[in-house]
């Protein structure tokens, strides 16, 4: 995973964690990856990942089974959806529309283009 400047790493990882969890590579009751594996998998310390993990964890989308390993909660997608939805909506909303309205993209043109990436999407799953 190439890592940007702009957040911290666990974050990222977080974000990354939370995509496979919302599309569903990562199923809800399941085990996630252990830390190890995980820390293998984005090639940082252990301690980053566990950071990411506790995070998840604070955030109710994971709980840990002493022993085992954690887990995904019930809720998680759900959660998940909710905590990107505002932050989309409270920190990146008027940028969007900032930009839609500078480059002159109508409402007909969002519309549009949107309805054609969730057609794409759909074919690619």
């Amino acid at each position: 995973m190439n890592f940007s400047n702009n957040k911290a790493i666990y974050l990222q990882i977080v974000d990354d964690i939370c995509d496979h969890i919302a599309t569903g590579k990562y199923e809800v009751g399941r085990r996630l990856p252990s830390v190890r594996e995980l820390s293998a998998v984005y090639q940082v310390n252990v301690n980053t990942v566990m950071r990411s993990v506790e995070y998840l964890q604070n955030k109710d989308i994971a709980f840990n089974k002493r022993g085992i390993g954690y887990f995904i909660t019930p809720d998680a997608p759900e959660i998940i959806r909710e905590i990107k939805k505002n932050s989309f909506l409270d920190n990146e909303l008027d940028y969007f529309f900032r930009q839609l309205y500078v480059l002159g993209v109508g409402p007909d043109d969002l519309a549009r283009n949107y309805s054609d990436y969730c057609s794409r999407q759909n074919q690619s799953n």
